[in-house]
């Protein structure tokens, strides 16, 4: 595994120069066939985010951006200077500038991190509601603003996303976003105490590192993480493990050319393995754990394997006693998020149709955004209606507990 950090500092992610960026023309609202529900899209943190959040003792140690003399934007954090305020944010821009990370806010679609603006890139793109992950700032798992920092602080700042994301990214437009909570990574006992305090007023999601030891923090199979683990479960609170949350990236030769954006499968394959032999989906069977980003094609590869591994179960002695087998386990207690992956529909009995999400990867370059319902139609649309309809929506209700109304149930067209 190569660090993240160090890959996302190559000259290849370089800053565009001031008044280079463009902005495509605005798209026109897209013809919506299906009801949609993006698991996986992006957050950029808009300034005012920690202010009035962070307890006064904490406030001047807390997140905020400040205007640099070269003319750029960046986020100061206990005293240190975090850059990319709008890390990949690259929506709307000409595929030409997309290693140019915007240095300022309006550099970005105004709906990377504005809500009122995102509402209306959804509704542009006919996605009914998102999940949305922090950005570079947080990190995917609230990781950069916690490991190796003041615990006291870290909690604060924690508190103080997650304070505004319940109050102002999801609650600005109730049912539109579904709410996903950074998690506390400093103490498991603290950390459940906020699962279950954050349950009680509407997050039904938290991110969490796919592969914790990788951050130097205690491993899945260390029994450090139960306690938040166990909450998770009491509330059913869905973990989601976001490529790239470890702080690491699948890689080859270290000069081998774009094979981190090739190998996202890897991150996804590695956790969901990690996770399954560290027990946790069987100590705990109601757990529900979303692997985002990931992609689906190597889920019945991996299948495959471990029935293979069943061979060796009694030499290895690991899931002695269990009664479900690996792959059981497995697609008993684990989502899978598709962007595009036209082949692998082709197995979803496979692997489940009641375990496959669709996302858009909104703001991101990858992102399929204003164009989703078009991919929709063609990876997916000649399936079954009732498969089609578990894929883009149903899953992701029943798994977030986030209904759809009706009216939008039967006219896509009706938000």
């Amino acid at each position: 595994m190569a660090k993240l950090d160090d890959l996302l500092a190559d000259t290849s992610f370089t800053t565009a120069e001031k008044g280079a960026v463009t902005f495509l023309p605005e798209p026109e609202r897209r013809a919506r066939k299906y009801t949609v529900i993006s698991v996986d899209d992006h957050i950029v943190e808009p300034p005012h985010t920690f202010e009035g959040r962070v307890p006064k003792a904490l406030a001047d140690r807390a997140p905020r951006v400040v205007e640099k003399d070269d003319g750029t934007q960046t986020w100061i954090y206990d005293g240190e200077e975090i850059p990319n305020v709008g890390f990949n944010a690259v929506v709307g821009r000409p595929v030409s500038e997309y290693s140019f990370e915007p240095a300022r806010f309006d550099e970005m679609r105004k709906g990377a991190w504005d809500i009122d603006a995102r509402i209306r890139d959804m509704d542009t793109n006919g996605v009914y509601a998102s999940l949305c992950f922090p950005s570079f700032l947080p990190g995917f798992a609230g990781q950069r603003i916690q490991v190796g920092r003041d615990p006291e602080l870290a909690l604060a700042t924690v508190r103080a996303w997650n304070d505004w994301h319940i109050e102002e990214w999801a609650g600005t437009h109730p049912g539109r976003i579904i709410p996903c909570q950074l998690p506390y990574l400093h103490d498991p006992e603290v950390a459940a105490d906020e699962v279950r305090r954050n349950a009680d007023r509407g997050f039904t999601a938290v991110t969490f590192s796919e592969m914790p030891h990788e951050l130097g923090l205690p491993s899945l199979h260390s029994g450090h993480w139960e306690p938040f683990i166990e909450a998770c479960a009491e509330t059913r609170t869905v973990i989601n493990l976001h490529i790239g949350s470890s702080g690491t990236s699948p890689s080859t030769s270290a000069d081998a050319p774009d094979v981190m954006g090739v190998l996202f499968f890897g991150y996804a394959m590695f956790a969901a393995v990690d996770w399954l032999y560290s027990l946790v989906p069987v100590r705990h069977p109601d757990i529900r754990i979303c692997l985002s980003e990931g992609g689906i094609g190597w889920v019945p590869a991996l299948l495959d394997r471990l029935d293979h591994m069943l061979s060796y179960h009694e030499m290895y002695g690991t899931w002695a006693g269990i009664e479900l087998t690996p792959a059981e386990v497995l697609q008993r207690n684990f989502w899978f998020c598709a962007v595009e992956d036209p082949t692998a529909f082709a197995l979803r009995d496979r692997i489940g149709v009641d375990k496959i999400l669709l996302e858009s990867d909104y703001p991101h370059c990858d992102s399929t955004w204003p164009d989703t319902q078009a991919v929709i139609e063609r990876e997916i649309g000649g399936l079954p209606a009732g498969d089609v309809r578990k894929i883009t929506w149903e899953n992701a209700s029943h798994l977030y507990r986030h209904p759809v109304p009706p009216e939008v149930q039967a006219d896509p067209e009706a938000f």
